[in-house]
């Protein structure tokens, strides 16, 4: 994969430095119709590399409003702003507005990521759906979903889908095992734990696999070590507001020194669109500090054969998001 990918591009490959692997989820119908082109040409511009993750099925994101009855949703909603970023008329989708079919409607906004070059892999089929019921959920119906996902992949892109970034970070034991199924080598759905701050609790967190009881699992996890914008944003962290203004500078503090590898979240309903102007700062800065701007399979090729820590599956919360997720547990 890596060497067809840098071969589509003509970007070099990521060199000797640490890598920082971009990872784009896309949530809605909007953030597939535009979200996806804007990041395919700045990501372009700065010859960074990137995987797209894509839902697949329906836009349903107005059924995310049932949310609105777990702590911190609305603490989050005034501090994000999810009506600016998203627009009312997807917030309607699914309640007052039928939800478009995303795989049906972006069949050329998803190709033309994979025709620039770029990894493309799945994020869910009903994100609304899937983030909101999987955790409870049983094997028959997170198997079904998942399937359903790697079906319309293929008719998208004419071959099996190679990697997954769970939508809101939420999974089961029978998603995961779905992966080895499917034989996934590389996903990335959950996150390492952080601080208020937004660094890492644990400095060793990174690249691992998953113990299901007494099962290993082969396919190896790349969670997220940074904070998403939406998690930082209106908060005050160290007596100081995160805003438009500062918030660039303060996950650029995070990476200072570039002295491990990094897996950051990206959203093309914010950083492909309002919030574009914002992740040019940040993939500037991280060229500066002597970043390899990568996608999750290069970060993969980088670390397949490294000594990994093996992990229970894990739930915990992180600053600045509702609800719990799937964490990196601590290592037997």
């Amino acid at each position: 994969m890596l060497t067809a990918h840098t071969a589509n591009t003509g970007r070099p490959g990521p060199g000797p430095g640490p890598l920082l692997a971009l990872k784009i989820d896309v949530d809605t119908y909007r953030g597939t119709r535009e979200g996806t082109g804007n990041l395919v040409r700045l990501l372009g511009a700065y010859n960074a590399q990137a995987t797209f993750l894509f839902s697949l099925g329906k836009d349903h994101t107005g059924w995310a409003l049932r949310r609105a009855l777990k702590p911190g949703f609305f603490k989050k909603v005034s501090r994000t702003s999810v009506i600016e970023h998203y627009g009312l008329k997807t917030l309607m989708y699914g309640t007052l507005l039928p939800g478009p079919d995303i795989g049906r409607r972006c069949i050329n906004e998803m190709r033309e990521a994979r025709d620039a070059g770029f990894e493309c892999g799945i994020h869910t089929w009903d994100h609304v759906l899937w983030q909101d019921n999987v955790a409870t959920r049983d094997a028959d119906w997170t198997v079904g979903m998942m399937r359903q996902a790697a079906r319309r992949f293929e008719q998208v892109f004419g071959h099996a889908p190679r990697t997954h970034g769970a939508a809101g970070w939420q999974m089961n034991p029978a998603a995961f095992a779905e992966h080895e199924a499917a034989g996934y080598r590389y996903a990335s759905d959950g996150r390492a734990m952080l601080l208020d701050n937004g660094k890492l609790a644990d400095p060793e967190s990174g690249p691992h696999r998953l113990i299901d009881g007494e099962r290993g699992l082969s396919c190896i996890q790349l969670p997220t070590t940074l904070p998403t914008l939406d998690e930082l944003l209106g908060r005050e962290i160290d007596g100081k507001l995160i805003t438009l203004d500062n918030i660039a500078a303060h996950i650029l503090s995070l990476t200072a020194g570039a002295r491990r590898d990094h897996v950051y979240t990206l959203h093309a309903e914010l950083e492909g669109q309002k919030l574009a102007p914002v992740f040019e700062q940040l993939l500037a800065g991280w060229q500066v500090q002597g970043y390899q701007l990568a996608s999750m399979a290069e970060y993969y090729e980088k670390i397949k054969d490294d000594d990994l820590p093996l992990c229970p599956i894990s739930w915990g919360q992180l600053p600045g998001r509702s609800g719990q997720l799937i964490i990196q547990g601590e290592a037997f």
